[in-house]
């Protein structure tokens, strides 16, 4: 029996309910936070109790502004339980729209990531989300505020695709219309989910979008499910995160699932004509036909959440022919959540759904959208205050017709309709299909331009690497009506078009720019400008790209870039690189195996009872430690690299529980030479070289970190292991030196420490290279020393670079250490 919810504070008991299990798991650079619903809902009260020390009472504002993380979740929800209006803010909106809504709702708290807060002064109190949980003290929890289902919930502003940004009233009344049917709906069912349990979304969509927050907020809850979120759209990795998390439903924007669809067909070249021949069968047997596929995304997996935009028919097609499932619908800001819904078991291609229970829809003579229901917002807020709207029927702007079933076929927004000379209407959406259906074009849209007899529809393409426009535009004129066609085009000279947050394409923008002359600005000079980047230069560039265009860039291609001109290419190219090199299987493994309790038991027999007391005997080294102990949480060690026994002297300076959980980063070509048993000098060397290989792998827990590329994974598998609870051990110079000399660190050291996020050991060894210079063994030499230094504290506010810096310093201070000590 579903509880009667009269707000949405009573969540929080559900919170309780599910106190031991996780709530969300989120990325902080290579690492991952797990908080539970009962750490969640703790700190949403200590946030409550915070709002009310400083005087902020129900109906005041507070504004939020910042990445998914469980402390954004918190601050809403204990705004929620104070009765204060939250007003989120898209985390992509830049500083001007955000002064200007702190300027209109007058909050009387700002709480925004450290970067946002950064960008500008603000004349109102502030707080960090990344640090909130240690800036506000754990104070006796206030008796939550009397809340009806007719009390202001928050405030959304929304900026759009089209017109001047507004702040739409939701009511705690809107939500629960929604939220309360499924609920109830979901308790016919929840005995079926046990076998499942838990359910987990990968959740890729702004908490500050109604969408966004119905799969991020309101639904787990209802069934203690994991909420993962992930801000970085690139198809390869998101779907690896659905396998390794063994994710059941991914809740993404449209074009999400278009480069992923990219991505897979990348994987198998005949996929899509087997996918067409696939169309008609039954669903278990589409199922068992692509059982690779089903392999890739790993076997929880299960649907597709789509909303934000209009998910192309083709696209819609593809993944149901799969045998995955699915579920789309049509909702604004102003309806609060969804208006319909396509069934996700009997989906109708290229509608949006039928009207759900409770919502009203009636279309106007010109086809337009108009909704009424309880979810509909009633009021606005503007110029500093809350206004009543006063229609009856909400007019979306957006036109539509009813099939024969009562499904709704979304036709475009209104304001974007083309009216030709002869009064036929062009919906820009139609003729946008024909488009992205031609396998040249990358992405299109199509905008009104002026001829002699008067409008014409332009069409505007973003072509992928080779692809000809005239033929891409003949192909899809072919699948349009006569009064459709489209005669004039514009290629577009970057690698995407201008989007929103949540994929839709700026079409306005694209007009502007256009009607401006702003597009054929693009010349040949700044193209050719070299960019000079280093190797961390090329690392920020990557993931820059990545996170923009959504497609994974090959390290080896992002070498070959020196200008503007380059990188364009490259982002042109890569879904197509992608697809050639993501056929084949990494040569570089990380094993997880090493990591679980079983070997890391056999492993801490080992280096217990064996290596160390063998390196004992050999070398009788001497130890000099600065800490007793190490940090509960694991470290990311820093040593310099002498010979080849390095690690296990390292090992032997580290405190006993310290050094039996240790990951090691080894050269990857080193290891791969190992594993395929070549390159070591001597057929029988490489003939037991793959044994050589399997023993360092399992007792002393060695990854590969190649030098050249594919070094990102290994980045993350360090990230991964430290989530274990295992320190890092990395040798930063990237070579042995020959004579001990010192030599500069690598210089992404640093992005792997800010993006590790972990406190740092250096430690230095002394007197290796002295031997290997005098040719001399260390046998029984005692000329030694492990310095193991202090541990430092991340000061994530510095640059990588500088924190490369100051890795090489600590380590090599220790070096002058030794000497000074020497001479005394």
């Amino acid at each position: 029996m579903s509880p009667a919810r009269e707000s949405l504070a009573s969540l929080l008991d559900d919170f309780d309910r599910h106190a031991d299990q996780t709530a969300t798991v989120t990325s902080d650079g290579l690492r991952q936070i797990r908080t539970s619903y009962g750490a969640l809902g703790y700190l949403a009260r200590r946030f409550a109790a915070e709002l009310a020390l400083r005087e902020i009472r129900k109906g005041d504002r507070v504004v939020l502004w910042g990445q998914n993380r469980a402390e954004w979740v918190a601050a809403f929800f204990g705004c929620v339980t104070a009765g204060v209006l939250a007003v989120p803010l898209d985390i992509g909106g830049g500083l001007e729209f955000a002064q200007r809504v702190v300027s209109d709702v007058n909050p009387r708290l700002l709480l925004a990531d450290q970067e946002k807060l950064g960008m500008g002064k603000w004349a109102i109190p502030t707080l960090s989300l990344e640090e909130l949980p240690k800036t506000i003290p754990a104070r006796g929890i206030t008796v939550p505020e009397t809340l009806s289902s007719s009390d202001a919930l928050q405030i959304v502003f929304t900026s759009g695709t089209t017109g001047e940004p507004k702040g739409v009233v939701h009511t705690h009344g809107n939500v629960l219309a929604s939220l309360l049917p499924i609920e109830r709906e979901m308790q016919k069912y929840l005995r079926f989910e046990r076998p499942f349990h838990p359910i987990r979304f990968l959740h890729t969509l702004p908490l500050s979008h109604v969408f966004g927050q119905f799969m991020g907020l309101w639904i787990p809850p209802l069934l203690a499910a994991e909420v993962h979120y992930q801000t970085r759209l690139v198809a390869g990795e998101l779907v690896e995160q659905i396998r390794r998390e063994r994710i059941s439903v991914l809740a993404a924007v449209p074009r999400v699932l278009d480069l992923m669809r990219l991505h897979v067909t990348g994987l198998d070249p005949d996929l899509v004509r087997n996918v067409e021949g696939a169309k008609e069968w039954k669903a278990w047997r589409r199922w068992w036909h692509f059982r690779r596929i089903h392999r890739l995304f790993g076997l929880k997996f299960w649907a597709f959440v789509c909303g934000g935009a209009s998910l192309s028919i083709e696209g819609e097609r593809f993944w149901n022919a799969l045998g995955f499932v699915v579920v789309q619908g049509y909702g604004m800001t102003e309806t609060t959540a969804l208006v319909t819904l396509n069934h996700p078991f009997r989906p109708t291609l290229g509608t949006i759904g039928q009207v759900l229970p409770g919502r009203e829809v009636r279309l106007s003579g010109e086809g337009e959208v108009l909704v009424r229901g309880d979810t509909i917002s009633t009021s606005v807020w503007q110029n500093g205050r809350m206004q009543q709207q006063a229609e009856d029927w909400l007019p979306t702007g957006d036109l539509a017709e009813f099939d024969a079933a009562g499904n709704l076929r979304f036709r475009g927004r209104k304001k974007d309709v083309i009216v030709t000379s002869s009064g036929l209407n062009i919906h820009p959406e139609d003729l946008e299909t024909a488009l992205t259906d031609q396998p040249q074009v990358k992405a299109a849209t199509v905008v009104e331009t002026m001829h002699q007899h008067g409008p014409e529809p332009l069409a505007v393409l973003v072509m992928q690497e080779g692809g000809d426009p005239e033929t891409a535009l003949a192909a899809a004129n072919r699948r349009l009506a006569g009064f459709q066609q489209m005669r004039d085009w514009v290629a577009w000279p970057e690698p995407d078009l201008p989007r929103t947050s949540t994929g839709k394409i700026l079409r306005r923008e694209v007009a502007r720019r256009i009607a401006v002359g702003e597009v054929q600005q693009t010349t040949q000079g700044p193209d050719q400008e070299e960019l000079n980047l280093d190797s961390l230069g090329r690392v920020q560039l990557q993931a820059e790209l990545e996170q923009k265009y959504g497609v994974a860039i090959q390290d080896s291609a992002l070498e070959r870039v020196k200008t503007q001109g380059d990188v364009e290419k490259l982002v042109r190219m890569a879904p197509r690189q992608t697809a050639a090199t993501a056929r084949k299987v990494s040569e570089h493994k990380y094993p997880r195996w090493t990591l679980g309790r079983c070997q890391r038991g056999i492993r801490a027999v080992f280096i217990e009872a064996i290596a160390i007391p063998i390196l004992r005997f050999l070398a009788k080294p001497k130890l000099k430690r600065e800490v007793a102990n190490l940090p509960n949480t694991p470290v990311l060690i820093v040593a310099n690299h002498v010979t080849s026994y390095d690690a296990a002297f390292v090992l032997f300076g580290l405190p006993g529980r310290a050094r039996r959980r240790v990951a090691i980063a080894m050269s990857g070509e080193m290891l791969l030479d190992m594993r395929k048993g070549r390159k070591q000098g001597h057929w029988f060397l490489d003939l037991v070289s793959p044994i050589a290989y399997f023993l360092i792998t399992a007792l002393f827990n060695v990854f590969p970190l190649p030098q050249f590329s594919g070094f990102r994974q290994s980045f993350r598998y360090a990230g991964e292991a430290m989530d274990r609870g295992y320190n890092v051990l990395v040798f930063p110079e990237g070579r042995r030196s020959d004579d001990g000399t010192p030599q500069s660190f690598k210089s992404g050291t640093g992005l792997l420490w800010k993006e590790l996020g972990s406190p740092a050991l250096p430690v230095y060894l002394a007197g290796l290279g002295e031997l290997k210079a005098e040719r001399r063994g260390w046998f029984r030499s005692g000329r030694v020393t492990v310095h193991v230094g202090r541990v430092l504290a991340l000061d994530k506010t510095r640059s990588a670079e500088a924190l490369t810096k100051d890795l090489e310093q600590e380590v090599f201070s220790l070096s002058r250490m030794e000497v000074n000590a020497a001479r005394q």
